[in-house]
């Protein structure tokens, strides 16, 4: 049994009916309800052909020597229907790829143009593309920067554009240069992951996009610890035996994180004091008993009378 029958019959269609199908107006119902049921038509009329294709473009597959027009609405209704074409014309061929970029891996040898309007629709159709130019290429990661993956040795101006685009591109870049870490990290700081010893400038950019990047930087120095905590003060888990400066700078970013700080110093505690206060975080002492030493809650409970006369 036909894959196209058994589906027919699985949507109540008996097939045994269409094969007295004898006038165009009933052969045109059955065609409109589903396409497939053109294979049971002897010469089909261009009508039927054409009715047969809008509902379902795959019906083509059953229509000997289709023209033209035929042929059109069989890919604008599904641009893959195009691999059933023996020698589709070029206008057949864009609108195929203009439905759906995939529809190029059945077109021999295509267009630059094609190739262009396949990878505006869908970048990762760049993967059927033998030897891509540069231009296409750009347009491919322009649409989606992990595209570079099915891209063989991009040249700098492609993998500029594909971590522009998505950060994490990187990832499939072998030996990316300086400027290439650089728009990554800019675009999402955690792509740093991805890069093998990365520059102290290659570091700062990261953390200063994102603050918890510092968690894939190995020995992150004293300067990178101060940028991340600075971007987000919870970075300082991630930070091991943190200086006095880089727990000044973390709890000035959030008071909050000063439960991630070991034994901190009383200027630490008063700056997260001050800081959650600006929080209007005023159960300090409940949520962090052991890390306020006197004169932090002395200072605590002086400012929250403060605030209350205010009120």
């Amino acid at each position: 049994m036909k894959i196209t029958e058994q589906i027919l019959r699985e949507q109540g269609i008996d097939t045994s009916e269409l094969l007295c199908l004898k006038t165009e107006k009933e052969q045109l119902q059955a065609v409109k309800e589903n396409g497939y049921a053109i294979q049971f038509i002897s010469n089909p009329s261009p009508e039927v052909q054409f009715q047969a294709v809008k509902e379902n473009g795959y019906a083509i597959q059953f229509i000997s020597n289709p023209s033209p027009e035929v042929q059109f609405q069989a890919v604008k209704k599904n641009g893959n229907a195009i691999q059933w074409i023996s020698n589709p014309i070029p206008e057949v061929q864009i609108e195929a790829v203009k439905k759906n970029g995939y529809a190029i891996q059945w077109i021999p040898n295509p267009s630059p143009e094609l190739q262009i309007e396949a990878i505006k629709q869908n970048g990762n159709a760049i993967q059927f593309i033998p030897n891509p130019s540069p231009e296409v290429q750009i347009e491919a990661v322009k649409w989606d920067g992990r595209v570079i993956q099915y891209i063989s040795n991009p040249i700098p101006e492609v993998q500029i554009e594909a971590v522009k685009q998505n950060g994490y591109a990187i990832q499939w870049i072998s030996n990316p240069s300086t400027e290439v870490q650089l728009e990554a990290v800019k675009k999402y700081g955690d792509a740093i992951r991805y890069i093998s010893n990365p520059s102290t400038e290659v570091q700062l950019e990261a953390v200063k996009k994102y603050g918890d990047a510092i968690q894939y930087i190995s020995n992150p120095s004293a300067e990178v610890q101060i940028e991340a905590v600075k971007q987000n003060g919870y970075a300082i888990q991630y930070i091991s035996n943190p200086s006095a400066e880089v727990q000044i700078e973390a709890v000035k970013q959030n008071g909050d994180v000063i439960q991630w700080i070991f034994n901190p110093s009383e200027e630490v505690q008063l700056e997260a004091v001050d800081k959650l206060l600006q929080q209007n975080i005023t159960d300090i002492n409940e949520y962090y008993p052991h890390k306020l030493g006197k004169k932090a809650l002395k200072y605590l409970l002086k400012n929250l009378a403060i605030k209350d006369v205010i009120k």
